[in-house]
């Protein structure tokens, strides 16, 4: 049931997005405690501000009272992906070369799981990664279909 409606809030809000130039990052729809939640986060080149994210949130609202395809209440919260953001498709890759990013892989490559480092090419579906271990410089290519997640990543 989630993933119909994950679908049907994407197939509602693209077309919203479209029209004022907005990207849609990712969906989710969620139980946290006894209550559920419809996220969706949104974001454009230099970043969104809460206006954007206000009137996003009331033309869908709209949408999907009309449509209904949630039963239970549910809350809904329409958002900026964040600093943080998550790297879901080839796209996403190609836009974040040159910046910071986290990997989680399915299964190891070099006896790791997890990459942390500076994206410096995304190509063929491979994200090459240089990091550090410990004084050491590497770098690591990571098939697109060995990425369980990814995000942008801050460093401090």
């Amino acid at each position: 049931m989630s993933s119909q409606v994950v679908k049907t809030t994407e197939e509602l809000v693209l077309p919203i997005l479209a029209e004022k130039n907005l990207e849609l990052v990712d969906i989710e729809y969620v139980k946290e405690g006894k209550n559920w939640f419809l996220r969706v986060f949104i974001d454009k080149e230099g970043g969104i501000d809460i206006s954007e994210c206000g009137e996003v949130s009331e033309i869908l609202s709209e949408k999907l009272d009309e449509v209904d395809p949630i039963k239970e209440a549910y809350f809904l919260e329409v958002s900026s992906p964040g600093v943080e953001r998550p790297l879901k498709t080839a796209e996403d890759f190609t836009k974040s070369i040159d910046k910071n990013v986290f990997v989680k892989l399915y299964e190891p490559i070099d006896g790791q799981k997890e990459y942390q480092g500076i994206l410096k090419d995304f190509s063929n579906n491979i994200a090459s990664i240089e990091y550090k271990e410990k004084t050491r410089t590497k770098q690591v290519e990571i098939p697109f279909d060995k990425i369980a997640k990814a995000r942008l990543a801050v460093v401090l």
